[in-house]
């Protein structure tokens, strides 16, 4: 049996048959080149406290390095071993050494197939004749539903009403004639409520999304792979996306056993703060709302395990805005050619707010899954174009004369300036009038003109932003 060293440096487990590490991969095949001459960034004499961002190991709190290994031979011959690659557009942007962990590469295109085959095959054939409920908001549920298929076992999901159509699409497909598909709610939560309920009522087996043991060891699997398959000796990074906190945790709790000098960053999207909001009260709470654009990471209530490993690991979780995600997402398809769905693009987003940090270090970035339905592209364009500010919506109060809008557009706009959308009804008895405009802008400062040039004529507006609820019927 080969133990790499680098992986187990700090462990003993030369004797331990349960932990037989999968063979190291070559890793030269693993690298996304960019036009110019592959470089790697050198390392530069400069130190990042790592307990600044994570708390000193609690080996109680974390699922055992024992229990992670007998999950990975469980699901290595089910899954596909994604690469871990070496992007050299994110490396030379950053002045570090960027890896990003593909899962959106994984049979059902997110890594969630690694928890669900753990959980299900761990039921005892004696129980197979009973079905397994599940909710989700689409990654979990294929993995479920593939699993369920591959083992013959029966299964109800439940999704959200909102799920996109290529997440349900895929459910039925892995599935086949072994899944029953229920709408139910807006959430993930409302979802999850409803199948719990109906589980219980027909004694069923519940496959929950992130708040189970064998969930969280499966998804920890991840960790085994990017360890050997890293080629540098150091990883200082690992940014995961957190949602429920499942991967996160099973992640989290190989890294910091076996390499506990890696600095470990949960992101969160900015709407759906489940695990920032329960790190910083010390208590697993659940939001009222949540922005659920990120579907994938949009839960109301942290699940209880995975808040107990990741608080005892993190002091903080970061937030990212959803429109940078948007960004982020554009620019891994037009830069790297790789499509991915919201909450797989977190991770990666999460760099520009740690680009000191990690300059001349080695990162990774896990990029969680790819299951975008192409009909959101619109929606995700125009959502990158708010946040960086080059488009904007706004109700305008116009003049209620002859050539009110004329005199807007032609002295307010300028030679760049586009109009995306006007909804304009005049109304005869009103001195003004209100109108729905959108504005596209080559660079924000020719907004800030627009807004002067309106000031000028007394034309107010108010500025509609995305977290706003009129915000969704321009969506």
């Amino acid at each position: 049996m080969q133990i790499s060293k680098k992986a187990h440096s700090s462990l003993n487990l030369a004797n331990n048959d349960l932990l037989e590490t999968p063979d190291k991969k070559p890793t030269n095949h693993h690298v996304i080149r960019s036009n110019k001459q592959e470089e790697s960034a050198i390392k530069e004499p400069m130190v990042v406290d790592v307990s600044t961002y994570n708390h000193p190991p609690n080996l109680q709190k974390l699922i055992p390095v024992s229990h992670i290994f007998g999950a990975y031979k469980r699901v290595k011959n089910v899954i596909t071993r994604t690469p871990t690659q070496k992007s050299m557009k994110l490396s030379e942007q950053f002045g570090a050494n960027v890896y990003i962990k593909r899962e959106d590469l994984q049979i059902v295109r997110s890594y969630k197939l690694r928890g669900a085959y753990n959980k299900i095959i761990s039921i005892p054939e004696s129980e197979r004749h009973r079905t397994v409920f599940c909710s989700s908001a689409g990654n979990h549920a294929q993995g479920v539903a593939y699993v369920c298929n591959l083992l013959k076992i029966n299964c109800v999901i439940y999704m959200p009403t909102n799920t996109p159509n290529i997440k349900f699409n895929a459910v039925k497909s892995w599935g086949k004639q072994f899944v029953q598909i229920e709408l139910v709610g807006d959430t993930f939560d409302e979802s999850f409520r409803a199948s719990k309920e109906r589980c219980n009522n027909e004694n069923g087996i519940y496959v929950h999304a992130f708040d189970d043991e064998k969930i969280i060891e499966g998804q920890g699997t991840i960790a085994v792979e990017i360890l050997e398959d890293i080629p540098e000796d150091q990883i200082d990074f690992v940014f995961f996306p957190v949602g429920g906190g499942g991967c996160g945790a099973g992640i989290s709790s190989y890294f910091k056993q076996v390499h506990p000098e890696t600095i470990l960053i949960g992101v969160e999207p900015e709407g759906s703060p489940s695990m920032y909001e329960a790190i910083k009260q010390q208590k697993v709470v659940e939001l009222d709302t949540i922005n659920t654009f990120v579907d994938g990471a949009a839960i109301k209530k942290s699940g209880a395990i995975p808040f107990e490993i990741l608080n005892s690991v993190l002091k903080d979780i970061f937030l990212i805005p959803e429109g940078h995600v948007c960004t982020t997402m554009m620019k891994l398809f037009n830069e790297e050619g790789i499509l991915v769905e919201p909450a797989g693009a977190l991770a990666i987003a999460a760099l520009d707010r740690f680009k000191d940090e990690i300059r001349g270090k080695t990162v990774v970035c896990l990029i969680s899954g790819s299951n975008n339905d192409l009909g959101r592209m619109t929606d995700i364009r125009m959502l990158s174009e708010i946040h960086q500010g080059l488009q904007y919506y706004m109700f305008v109060n116009f003049f209620q004369k002859p050539g009110a809008l004329k005199q807007f557009i032609i002295k307010c706009l300028g030679p760049t300036d586009e109009i995306t959308n006007l909804e304009y009804t005049r109304k005869n008895n009103r001195e003004k009038g209100p109108a729905l405009v959108g504005v596209k802008v080559k660079k924000p400062q020719d907004f800030e003109a627009i807004k002067s040039k309106m000031e000028e004529l007394k034309i107010t507006l108010r500025i509609l932003q995305p977290n706003q609820e009129i915000f969704k019927m321009l969506l």
